[in-house]
């Protein structure tokens, strides 16, 4: 086989973490681990969620062999050189997995390179693509039947991101169980409050407020929260702590201090002012964990579409006790809500007129978006813990109800592949 560089095109911490793991380890799968004939190069831009720890997660991939960060991004779209002045070989192609879709169009041409576009709700540029893996079929319908002959229907990434656990869920392996588990008649509350600021700063004093109130009614519940690998757990705790983030005082939450054992085998924790530890999970991904899980509450975004995908019943929480905290949008909302000092104005006017389109249409969380209705409840407003940990009582006491929604989450959560079939056309562009 002919030398090839293969160059993912991608952006935030989501799309890292669900879209470009799957594909680079399909991508292997495909054309094999032998570096001297394909050479895999992930090359990063700017996003307004990022976190900074992106490279350092795509250069963790095993697949991955050179990683380009965002800070570096406009020097090699506008001169086609990286920042360490990597070498490209003659043969290659650019998969584009998040940014904007011109970017593939202007890499692609200065490096002779065909091009790859996955593309969820819209595919652009359809005379300078070389091929569109879509979502759905939808997405394809809507482009000048002139271009069809570029565009498969893949599937959805996001369902890719707990794959491997589904496989594991479906064959009837045993999942290992943690010691977190392992106490009889254990109930396990996974929280999951996001990654970033914008979210942490109300999720985590609402997220553990819930658990104090459940954890009071019901002791033999324990509390768990997977730790985005994009965060460290200092940064985590002082979202805890009323000193630190002003809002929790608006959830009467009375703190939380980190408790980092001096045995490296055992596990950190979040420990509240009323006794209740939370135990901190870093080890990632953490589907096994999760499928362990009786319910979730999380925010909004790809993690509602990793628990969906392994059929965990879970409660979206978006509280709106500070309008102008959620300031994580992407494009030209982001940039307005975080400009300099009129930024917050900007956030509260996107922010209202954000929640006034969702309570006319719903469906945030992704199992919603399959499914076209609401499986799962998504809370929007000024929620307070108490209200949700009664809602929370109420699933433990009825575990029929339970039952119900993952039994829909499975109905719902289609089939793998998308991936492998994002590998496939690659193959065929590589022969091209």
């Amino acid at each position: 086989m002919t030398q090839v560089d293969i160059l993912i095109l991608s952006n935030g911490p989501g799309e890292v973490t669900t879209w470009v793991r799957p594909v680079v380890k399909a991508l292997r799968q495909e054309l094999g681990n032998d570096r001297s004939v394909v050479r895999v190069s992930v090359v990063l831009s700017p996003c307004s969620n990022a976190s900074g720890k992106e490279a350092a997660i795509a250069l963790s991939y095993p697949e991955v062999d050179r990683v380009q960060g965002a800070e570096h991004f406009w020097q090699f779209l506008l001169r086609g050189k990286t920042f360490e002045n990597w070498d490209w070989r003659s043969r290659g192609v650019v998969v584009f997995l998040g940014g904007d879709q011109i970017f593939p169009v202007v890499i692609g041409k200065k490096l002779g390179y065909r091009t790859v576009i996955y593309a969820e709700w819209e595919a652009r540029w359809h005379n300078w693509i070389n091929r569109f893996g879509v979502m759905k079929p939808e997405v394809a319908a809507r482009v000048p039947q002139k271009y069809a002959h570029k565009f498969t229907v893949v599937g959805d990434l996001m369902l890719e991101a707990a794959g491997e656990a589904r496989e594991s869920l479906d064959s009837n392996s045993p999942l290992p169980i943690t010691p977190i588990t392992s106490s009889f008649k254990t109930e396990l509350i996974g929280l999951l409050p996001g990654s970033k600021a914008a979210k942490l700063a109300q999720g985590i004093p609402l997220t553990l407020g819930i658990a104090e109130y459940v954890h009071a009614k019901r002791p033999q519940t324990k509390f768990v929260i997977p730790v985005a690998p994009t965060l460290d757990l200092q940064t985590l705790a002082s979202f805890a702590d009323p000193q630190k983030n002003s809002i929790a005082e608006t959830f009467s939450f009375g703190g939380a201090d980190l408790i980092v054992p001096e045995d490296a085998k055992g596990k950190a924790l979040l420990k509240t002012t009323t006794g209740l530890t939370v135990e901190l999970w870093q080890e990632n991904p953490a589907y096994d964990l999760l499928s362990q899980c009786c319910i979730c509450l999380t925010t909004v975004g790809a993690n509602t579409a990793e628990l969906g995908a392994l059929g965990v019943p879970m409660i979206v929480l978006l509280p709106t006790q500070q309008l102008d905290a959620m300031r994580s949008w992407d494009g030209l909302p982001g940039l307005l809500a975080n400009l300099p000092g009129v930024g917050t104005t900007f956030a509260k006017v996107i922010n209202w007129l954000f929640l006034r389109l969702v309570r006319n249409k719903g469906l945030l969380a992704w199992p919603n978006i399959w499914a076209q209705q609401e499986i799962v409840p998504e809370l929007i407003g000024k929620l307070e813990p108490q209200e949700v940990g009664e809602m929370v009582l109420d699933l433990l006491a009825h575990p029929e109800k339970l039952d119900e929604m993952r039994s829909k989450l499975h109905s719902v959560r289609g089939e793998n592949g998308a991936a492998q079939k994002i590998a496939q056309i690659v193959c065929q562009e590589i022969g091209k």
